[in-house]
C-alpha cells in the first residue's frame, strides 16, 4: 500500500462544500481499493484567515506545504478583500514558489451532458497553459494615480526556457496518448516580441516529434474554432491568459464551469503539484448547498492520476459519467434539483458499485 499525504485548502466561497464532496469521493475510494491510502492535512488559509489575520496564509505556510505529495485547493475569492490581495498572497505564491509551471485543463464531453453547440460530435482535447510566467507576472506599476495623467504598465514575460518546456510538455503528452497534432495559440502578428519567440520556440520543439503535426492559429481564430469546430483539437498549447481564456471557452462548450477540472502541475516533483476546479469561489451561491462538485472530484482524479493511480483516476472519471447519463441526481446547473452532497454521494455509490462487479 502506498500512503500519500495530502494538503486540503478549501478556501472560499464555494470552495469548502466542493472540496468536501472531493474528500468524500476519495475517502471511499481507499476504503474499497487497498492499493493506496490518504493522510490529510487542512489548512483553514483563505479570505477568513485574512481577515483575522492581515494574510491569506501563514508565514511559513510554503514550508508547511512543500513535505506533502499534493494539494487539494478550493477557491479563492471574497468580496470583502482585494482580488490583487487574495490572489496574490495564496495562490500565486503557490504556483511560482512551487514550480507548477504547467497547468493542464481537459475540455471533454461526458457522456450525459449536451453540449450547447448543434454539433454533437464528441468534444474531447487537452489544453497545457503556461502558468509561471506571460501575462500574469507581477512586473510593473502605476504613475501619477488619481490624476488626468495617470498611466499604467504591465509587462508581459515570455522566456524560451518558459515557452520550451510547456511545449515539450504539451508534445509528450501527445506522443504518450497517441495524438496525432498540437495546436498553439499565438497573436504574433500584432504582439510582435513576446509572440514571435513563442512561435520560434514552439516550433523549434515540434521538430523534435516526428509524426505530431504543429498546428499555430491566432488567438482571435482559434477562439473561434473551438466553437466551430471542437472536435478537430486533441492537444492545445498556450501561454498564461491566452490558455486562462480558452478554457473557460471550452469548459461552457462541455457543460460549464462546474464540471471543468484542472491541475497545476510541477513536472520534475520537486515540489507538490496542486489541484482544482478552474470556477472561482462564485459568493452567489456560497453556503446555499447547491454548487457542483463534480469539477473538484475530476480534479481529485487527477491527482490521483499524477500520483500513479491512473485506474483509481479512471474509475471516478467513469462514476461521474454514470451519475450524468443517468440524469437523476444533477445540481441547478445542470438542470437538476439535487444538492451539492446529494451529487458526492450518488457518485461514490457508482464507484461501490463499480468495485462490486469487478
Amino acid at each position: 500500500m502506498v500512503a500519500y499525504k495530502i494538503a486540503v485548502i478549501p478556501g472560499d466561497g464555494i470552495g469548502p462544500d466542493v472540496t468536501k464532496e472531493a474528500i468524500k469521493v476519495l475517502e471511499a475510494l481507499q476504503k474499497m481499493d487497498e492499493t493506496f491510502s490518504i493522510d490529510f492535512k487542512f489548512f483553514e488559509w483563505g479570505s477568513e484567515y485574512y481577515l483575522e489575520h492581515g494574510k491569506m496564509m501563514a508565514d511559513d505556510g510554503l514550508e508547511q506545504l512543500r513535505k506533502f505529495d499534493a494539494i487539494l485547493f478550493g477557491a479563492v475569492g471574497d468580496a470583502r478583500v482585494p482580488d490583487e490581495i487574495s490572489i496574490w498572497q495564496l495562490i500565486m505564491p503557490i504556483r511560482k514558489q512551487f514550480q507548477q509551471y504547467i497547468n493542464m485543463r481537459p475540455i471533454k464531453k461526458l457522456t450525459g451532458i449536451d453540449s450547447p453547440l448543434k454539433n454533437d460530435s464528441p468534444i474531447d482535447f487537452m489544453v497545457f497553459r503556461e502558468n509561471a510566467e506571460g501575462e500574469y507576472s507581477n512586473i510593473g506599476g502605476r504613475l501619477y494615480q488619481e490624476q488626468p495623467q495617470e498611466m499604467a504598465i504591465q509587462n508581459t514575460v515570455i522566456t524560451k526556457q518558459g515557452v520550451e518546456r510547456i511545449a515539450k510538455y504539451a508534445f509528450e503528452y501527445a506522443k504518450k496518448n497517441n495524438k496525432t497534432k498540437v495546436t498553439s495559440a499565438t497573436k504574433s502578428n500584432a504582439i510582435i516580441h513576446s509572440m514571435k519567440l513563442w512561435d520560434e520556440t514552439v516550433n523549434e520543439v515540434a521538430g523534435d516529434y516526428e509524426g505530431i503535426e504543429l498546428e499555430s492559429y491566432f488567438i482571435d481564430a482559434l477562439a473561434a474554432y473551438f466553437v466551430m469546430r471542437p472536435e478537430s483539437f486533441e492537444v492545445v498549447v498556450a501561454s498564461n491568459l491566452f490558455g486562462d481564456i480558452l478554457t473557460d471557452l471550452g469548459a461552457a462548450l462541455v457543460g460549464g464551469l462546474g464540471v471543468s477540472p484542472s491541475g497545476n502541475i510541477n513536472p520534475e516533483r520537486n515540489f507538490p503539484s496542486m489541484f482544482e476546479a478552474i470556477h472561482g469561489s462564485a459568493p452567489d451561491i456560497a453556503g446555499k448547498g447547491i454548487a457542483n462538485p463534480i469539477a473538484q472530484i475530476w480534479s481529485a482524479a487527477l491527482m490521483l492520476e499524477h500520483l500513479g493511480h491512473p485506474d483509481l483516476s479512471a474509475a471516478i472519471v467513469s462514476s461521474i459519467e454514470t451519475v450524468l447519463q443517468e440524469g437523476e441526481i444533477l445540481t441547478p446547473d445542470l438542470g437538476g434539483k439535487s444538492t451539492t452532497s446529494q451529487v458526492g454521494d450518488t457518485i461514490v455509490e457508482k464507484l461501490k458499485q463499480q468495485y462490486i462487479t469487478k
